[in-house]
């Protein structure tokens, strides 16, 4: 499951976007600003998206049962997936059409400089949520790059709220460029494009988050640092002459079902082979704590290696 640290993130989140959502509607309906009302559906949408967060956080630690023997730590990948597509239909649709409605039909924004003062607030919130997100996500991504870290994540939670609090802070960004537009340039419909702006701006958003959590939701192995370390583990035990296959499903950030095939020397009294599975699911369960379940099958390694052939047979399209 997510640790502490997601949590944290989260509720920093949904307390900034909260306030924020606030404050922006009720400079919408003050101003009369598209652009303002954008980013008001956008902190809603926010803030509904990190109760969503929370709610796969909480279901996914529901234990497992007949109907779902392997628990439910893909519940959280699921929601992430319901936020992507959250952002996309609701935040980018509805900021898109409030845009084109008020280019088409353009009007002077009243009490400009309201505006301009909730802006200024609702950076000030956003870059709070922002720094406390992107602390987080720098602590698990060690020495990779930022594209790469979110590739390789497990946990959707943390990249999921630093995309959609960047995204935030771009849109506030082209909501106060187009505020600036319409009032010192004349130009009504700017404000309107900004709104335009803002939904491009959310799509993009949300079409990288979905990338990321469809993996997720369809099925990551594990790390190749881990599984590195399963195979070592294995190669060390005396009475295992090779691994066949290791195959792993990450079920949750650190909730990993792992399956083994493994040979054994054949001299080995079946005492052995049942001493040794036992030690060796004891000691990848001790130094890899992520594994929650673990399957190890005893195959000679020519059998197995004709099952595989059977089943690439099987699977492969017929001429």
């Amino acid at each position: 499951m997510a640790g502490h640290g997601s949590r944290k993130v989260i509720f920093a989140a949904l307390a900034g976007n909260t306030l924020i959502a606030i404050t922006k509607f009720a400079a919408a309906a003050y101003t009369g600003s598209s652009a303002m009302m954008s980013e008001g559906i956008h902190s809603l949408v926010d803030t509904g998206n990190q109760g969503l967060l929370l709610y796969g956080l909480k279901k996914a630690k529901q234990p497992a049962d007949k109907q779902h023997p392997f628990g439910y730590g893909a519940e959280l990948y699921f929601w992430s997936f319901v936020v992507a597509i959250l952002i996309f239909a609701v935040g980018s649709g509805v900021s898109i059409y409030e845009g084109i409605h008020k280019v088409i039909d353009p009007h002077p924004v009243s009490n400009p400089y309201v505006a301009y003062i909730v802006l200024a607030l609702a950076m000030i919130f956003e870059a709070g949520a922002w720094f406390i997100a992107f602390k987080e996500f720098n602590r698990v991504r060690g020495k990779k790059t930022i594209l790469a870290a979110v590739h390789d994540s497990k946990d959707p939670t943390v990249f999921t709220v630093l995309f959609e609090d960047s995204a935030a802070m771009l849109g506030l960004l082209v909501a106060l460029l187009g505020l600036l537009g319409a009032q010192y340039l004349g130009l009504e419909w700017l404000d309107g494009a900004a709104s335009i702006g803002i939904g491009v701006i959310l799509a993009c958003t949300a079409a990288l988050l979905a990338y990321e959590t469809k993996g997720l939701l369809i099925g990551e192995g594990a790390s190749p640092d881990i599984l590195a370390k399963i195979e070592s583990i294995i190669n060390a035990t005396p009475a295992i002459s090779g691994l066949n296959e290791i195959r792993s499903l990450h079920r949750g950030p650190t909730d990993i079902l792992l399956a083994l095939s493994v040979d054994f020397i054949d001299e080995v009294t079946a005492g052995t082979v049942e001493e040794t599975i036992y030690s060796l699911e004891r000691t990848i369960k001790l130094e890899i704590p992520e594994v929650t379940r673990l399957f190890i099958e005893v195959q000679a390694r020519e059998h197995h290696e004709e099952m595989v052939r059977e089943e690439l047979e099987a699977t492969s399209p017929s001429e």
